[in-house]
């Protein structure tokens, strides 16, 4: 009988879509699957998902992508889950239903609750243990909203009869029909609940949140037991044995394993990550010392600066605006463009993440002109990704935290324009792998760690290989203008400055 291939499965579900991805264990994709879904709009700054959506497409891209690896000869013996972060679902432990839609981590309906909570002077302490600030962007305030917003909630939490987790945990629970209610150590530090330097959940941040301790996932580390996917699920049993939060996946996926390392992401929003070892850093300027992966029980650190809205920015150039068919047509469109029309776009959509955190700040295009048109509008969209990057990097500059060059992964890291204007305007040199499906192989290759196809992180090294390098082409004077024009418009639509 013909012996099939081993090879590992990445679910990877995400703001827009999910993604089931089976690689070789080579980095090498054999089979693809995904499915977008609608977002859920209720008020103006509310983003929710339909839980049951979620599941649904996680379980029809898996079973998709696995037939279609089994009949090229390939048998995935491992999953590994990356997701979303900070999302927050409650469900009923006996029932498996979701009580409320999810609550996504662009969702600013705790603003008020943050703010009431940072005059009350509690943020040095939620900052002091988490590594975060005291922002809607998190879990905690999100899951207090449910408990206080679902009838009886709150006392069925307190009865242990509801469950917490971020997205990373449902998928366990329903792949795994209810018999493992956990999570990772990074998924965990996005809560606003964990303490990252004593690694458990903390009792003040409970208590100061309005809590309960019986609804949360047990933590566990990076590669490792997560259960096994009932045969009913995903048509035959396959263990589950590495999680990791998108950001972090994406980051073992570019191998920012040492001190220094540093990686950007573009997908929904635009994160950038770089390594800090053995030690949190503890940002003067709002950044968010964050945990980047702990595996044998030995946690490593990064720093990480967080924009809401990158690819969801072209998105609305498309779905809203009607500007593109579709997002692959901006390159050229943006390339079209007057490159001094002085056009910017500030993407607030639902607040300004690091390093303002300004989550009543709203959108605004300024610098607009008779002459101003599609394309200039375009470049701009992208602009504001490039813009919003450099910004991350002056506050890790100003933390004395800096790298050399930056690995950029996502769905805009296939636009070579988009690469080179990031370069000309951070200064340093851009690096696009051959593979830009960092965050899904990041979730394979902790799988594989997890299951023993790998034998340690650096093994990964060796199957990481740059596809193109971005050097900075504009001058200083060039650079310094367009970086003054953005910071001008910015402060446009800060709500401490309006």
């Amino acid at each position: 009988m013909f012996s099939k291939r081993r090879a590992l499965l990445a679910i990877d579900q995400g703001t827009t879509s999910s993604r089931a991805v089976v690689f070789q264990p080579d980095d090498d994709p054999v089979a693809i699957a995904q499915r977008e879904f609608q977002q859920i709009y209720p008020r103006p700054g509310w983003v929710e998902h339909d839980p049951d959506v979620i599941w649904a497409t996680v379980r029809a891209t898996a079973r998709e992508a696995l037939a279609a690896a089994d009949k090229a000869g390939w048998r995935a013996e491992a999953i590994g889950i990356t997701n979303q972060r900070e999302t927050t679902l409650v469900w009923d432990r006996a029932t498996g239903e979701a009580i409320h839609n999810a609550i996504v981590w662009q969702d600013r309906r705790t603003a008020e609750r943050c703010a009431a909570l940072r005059a009350e002077g509690h943020e040095a302490m939620v900052t002091g243990k988490t590594g975060l600030v005291l922002d809607p962007y998190f879990s905690a305030t999100k899951i207090a909203w449910i408990l206080d917003h679902v009838e009886g909630a709150r006392a069925r939490a307190e009865a242990g009869e509801l469950a917490f987790g971020t997205v990373d945990s449902w998928l366990i629970w329903k792949l795994t029909g209810g018999a493992v209610h956990a999570t990772d150590a990074t998924n965990a530090s996005r809560t606003a609940l964990y303490d990252i330097t004593a690694n458990r959940w903390d009792e003040d941040l409970l208590d100061l949140f309005g809590v309960p301790a019986a609804l949360l996932p047990e933590v566990r580390d990076s590669a490792g037991d997560f259960g096994v996917a009932d045969k009913a699920v995903l048509g035959r049993e396959i263990p589950i044995t590495g999680v990791a939060g998108d950001q972090q996946a994406a980051a073992i996926g570019q191998v920012c394993l040492a001190p220094g390392e540093m990686k950007s992401t573009y997908g929904t929003g635009a994160f950038v990550l770089i390594n800090t070892g053995d030690k949190p850093v503890r940002s003067s300027k709002k950044l968010l010392a964050t945990i980047a992966y702990r595996i044998g029980g030995k946690t490593t650190y990064a720093l990480e600066g967080s924009v809401l809205s990158a690819g969801a920015t072209v998105q609305w150039l498309r779905d809203g605006l009607g500007l593109i068919a579709k997002a692959s047509e901006i390159e050229a469109l943006a390339n079209s463009a007057d490159p001094d029309s002085g056009v910017y776009l500030v993407p607030a959509f639902t607040g300004l993440g690091a390093p303002y955190w300004d989550a009543e700040a709203r959108g605004a295009l300024i610098g607009l002109t008779r002459g101003s048109g599609r394309a200039e509008i375009a470049r701009a969209a992208l602009d504001s990704s490039v813009h919003q990057t450099c910004d991350l990097l002056d506050a890790m500059a100003a933390d004395g935290v800096e790298a050399l060059s930056l690995r950029v992964d996502g769905g805009m890291a296939a636009n070579d324009a988009f690469l080179q204007r990031l370069a000309d305007l951070t200064g340093i040199e851009v690096v696009r792998p051959v593979s830009i499906e960092a965050t899904a192989w990041g979730a394979a290759f902790l799988a594989g760690l997890g299951c023993g196809m790998f034998k340690s992180l650096e093994a990964g090294r060796a199957l990481w290989v740059a596809d193109r390098r971005f050097a900075p082409t504009t001058d200083t004077a060039r650079r310094e203008a367009d970086r003054k024009g953005w910071h001008a418009a910015v402060a446009r639509v800060r709500s401490d400055t309006v």
